[in-house]
């Protein structure tokens, strides 16, 4: 198979580069990277270094490339691009997508398989989440610091069966992948934990740890969880009832410096996912008259 990776940021560059370890030089699949500027440089001369709790290596794709002529048809695709990019992505690599393409999108959020099937109508598309903290620390290099490192994909009925292949290939690679006919769930619970974390932390400028000691700040984050929690509901996803509970300790297990991918982007001045995490749920509550008004707050502070 022909397995690309679109993004080799902190997601693609770590589930990308247990792929190109198990297979890149060798074995039945060819792995393509699609990476630009100095980090595409740095990847087709010296390979992508990573830095992981599992231990450091250097991955090498069978292809690391910008081009989509190089790239050719996916048999199977990764977008691990930020959520502002995806649709623009899908467009430039249309052309390496048919019908027989599966593609994943791994992206925060819970409405990137749907974007994608307004770009690419004749794909297969399917649903996948992962739970990492990581980041390029440098050209050429991404480091792991916290986070589960699990990959989720499927559907939300028994067709999830059908992809057992790709979890399969995903095994193999040593990725801690799950296949599941559960897949809005998955998605909705950790939309539960990014939206008002990533929200919060970004207009607040503290960490995790940070958050999680200050009781105001912490009473407030349960508060901006039940919020999702509801609109979750009203959309006939229905979480686990102690959903909430369990989603704010996981939050206490990150590390206490840990800072989320949106507000790591906000201090360096670039552009975030507030329209995929914070607006996306102020306007999904508008639509069905859920009041959200703490993200609401946050997201007048932030946009």
């Amino acid at each position: 198979m022909r397995i690309g990776i679109i993004g080799i940021g902190g997601v693609g560059g770590y589930f990308g580069g247990k792929l190109a370890r198990a297979y890149g030089q060798a074995g039945p699949h060819e792995i393509i990277f699609v990476v630009r500027g100095e980090h595409l440089k740095e990847i087709q001369k010296n390979g992508l270094q990573l830095f992981t709790r599992e231990g450091d290596y250097i991955a090498r794709p069978t292809i690391a490339t910008d081009n989509s002529k190089k790239a050719r048809i996916f048999d199977l695709v990764f977008f691990c691009v930020k959520s502002y990019s995806l649709e623009s992505s899908a467009r430039e690599f249309s052309a390496n997508i048919n019908k027989n393409t599966v593609v994943i999108p791994l992206l925060n959020g819970v409405n990137s398989a749907q974007r994608l099937r307004a770009v690419l109508p004749k794909a297969n598309i399917i649903s996948g989440s992962v739970y990492i903290i990581s980041s390029i620390e440098k050209p050429g290099v991404v480091r792991q610091k916290d986070g589960a490192c699990r990959l989720m994909f499927g559907t939300d009925d028994e067709s999830a069966q059908k992809y057992k292949y790709i979890f399969d290939i995903l095994l193999q690679a040593k990725i801690d992948a799950k296949l599941t006919n559960k897949i809005s769930e998955v998605l909705w619970m950790k939309y539960l934990l990014m939206c008002p974390v990533g929200s919060l932390t970004s207009a607040t400028g503290k960490t995790y740890g940070a958050i999680m000691d200050d009781p105001i700040l912490r009473q407030k984050l349960k508060g901006m969880m039940q919020e999702v929690f509801a609109v979750a509901r009203a959309r006939k996803v229905l979480l686990p009832k102690d959903a909430v509970d369990k989603t704010l300790q996981l939050a206490g297990s990150f590390g206490h410096d840990s800072k989320t991918s949106m507000q790591l982007d906000r201090e360096k001045g670039r552009q975030t996912e507030i329209d995929a995490l914070t607006a996306y749920l102020c306007q999904t509550g508008k639509e069905f008259g859920i009041p959200t008004p703490l993200h609401d707050e946050i997201y007048t502070q932030l946009k």
